[in-house]
């Protein structure tokens, strides 16, 4: 039974990482871009809902809605206004760029809403399942199920609609997609917005447990070794990287000697590096275009 209760919650910190690393995919697989900041703007995302649900006193669902629509116009903003005018730099440049905005982020989160530990109340709070002696937390279930219903619209949106299909051919092919008629700039912002939005509903659905404070963004560089794991080509590999890394770390906790924890998930991404530098899953990319 313990071991039971220990890959739940492997599993829900799992799907968190496999959130953040969403962002990190979406991202390369439309610019060949990696944003280290992306675990800072999940910690901006969380602050937002914060701002609307503590800090305004809205309806969880109306202030997480809010939330995700303030980050996805910042995600916009950021490509079309910052990161649009590098294009064509050295990787180099790119990354220290990312960097430092993580830095900026965390000093602008710090100077608006302070260092302390902040949290507001949601519909999962201190409510838990019993199931037969399994004691799961509803905010271990939110993470779960969060995740598994962002699979599936991501999956449902990049398949049958428009626009998510013109974002799968421009992440393939940009050359291609302009001569398609398709507006490779616009739709590069709008999949930056759209890494915005999967980032923010990560921290939100992970507030209930770790709380807001500036520094959780650093959740971000145990997410780019799920995305690394996972495999930067596929989307679902990716989560199911973060859920190797989420359950690992976990068990790791509990059997291994202390600080294992800690460096589990690096470990796991040097080895999947020897022997598959793709990652576990990258196979599951389809060209299209």
């Amino acid at each position: 039974m313990e071991l039971a209760q220990l890959i739940v919650g492997g599993i829900a910190q799992g799907c968190v990482y496999g959130l953040i690393a969403l962002g990190f995919v979406l991202i390369y697989k439309a610019t060949e871009m990696v944003n280290f900041a992306q675990g800072d703007m999940m910690m901006l995302g969380a602050f937002m809902a914060l701002t609307f649900i503590g800090g305004l006193g809205l309806n969880y669902w109306l202030g997480f809605l809010l939330a995700c629509l303030a980050m996805a116009v910042f995600g916009y903003l950021l490509d079309a206004l910052v990161l649009r005018r590098i294009i064509g730099q050295p990787q180099f440049a790119i990354v220290i760029l990312t960097i430092s905005m993580g830095f900026l982020f965390r000093f602008a989160a710090g100077f608006i809403w302070g260092q302390e530990t902040q949290g507001f109340d949601t519909p999962f709070t201190n409510r838990i399942l019993n199931a037969n002696g399994l004691i799961v937390p509803y905010e271990s279930l939110s993470m779960i199920f969060g995740t598994i219903v962002l699979a599936i619209l991501l999956y449902l949106f990049f398949n049958f609609t428009k626009l998510g299909n013109a974002m799968q051919a421009s992440s393939q092919n940009q050359l291609a997609a302009y001569y398609m008629g398709i507006p490779v700039k616009r739709i590069n912002s709008l999949i930056w917005a759209l890494s915005a939005v999967v980032a923010t509903i990560a921290g939100v659905l992970l507030s209930p447990v770790s709380l807001v404070e500036p520094s959780m963004g650093f959740l971000g560089i145990k997410a780019f070794a799920a995305a690394v794991v996972g495999g930067f080509g596929s989307l679902i590999g990716t989560v199911l990287g973060g859920l190797i890394v989420g359950v690992s770390e976990t068990l790791a906790g509990r059997f291994l000697p202390p600080g294992f924890k800690e460096i589990v998930a690096y470990l796991i991404m040097l080895v999947v590096l020897l022997i598959r530098p793709q990652g576990l899953f990258s196979t599951m990319q389809r060209k299209k275009v």
